[in-house]
């Protein structure tokens, strides 16, 4: 049994959400939370609201108990890229990319042995 949430076209860099996703992956839930409310990057910002509806996810449509979820699966793929223009010297234009991230976090309940 496992949860999932996912976000599509974040307005933020995969290679930047990357660097905060490795802190969580294999954490419990809780632990999980409080790595992310304590990391200053941007990435941390949509990572907390992700993590909240997988566990809502988790609690309200799969009966899972709330203890013993753990972040099993994190990843962030690359979404659909804004190109744009930023004038430079002498009449030349250079191109932006804005980049943007598909992120889902999949939640599952450890088994006690």
């Amino acid at each position: 049994m496992e949860a999932k949430a996912i976000l599509r076209y974040a307005r933020i860099s995969p290679r930047k959400v990357k660097i905060v996703i490795d802190l969580i992956r294999n954490k419990p839930v809780g632990e999980a939370l409080a790595i992310l409310k304590n990391t200053p990057k941007a990435a941390s910002e949509y990572l907390i609201k992700l993590l909240n509806s997988a566990i809502a996810n988790a609690t309200t449509n799969h009966n899972m108990d709330l203890d013993k979820l753990y972040v099993a699966e994190t990843y962030a793929n690359p979404g659909p890229i804004l190109k744009r223009i930023m004038p430079r010297a002498q009449g030349r234009a250079f191109r932006i990319k804005k980049r943007t991230s598909h992120i889902t976090i999949v939640l599952k309940e450890k088994v006690d042995k």
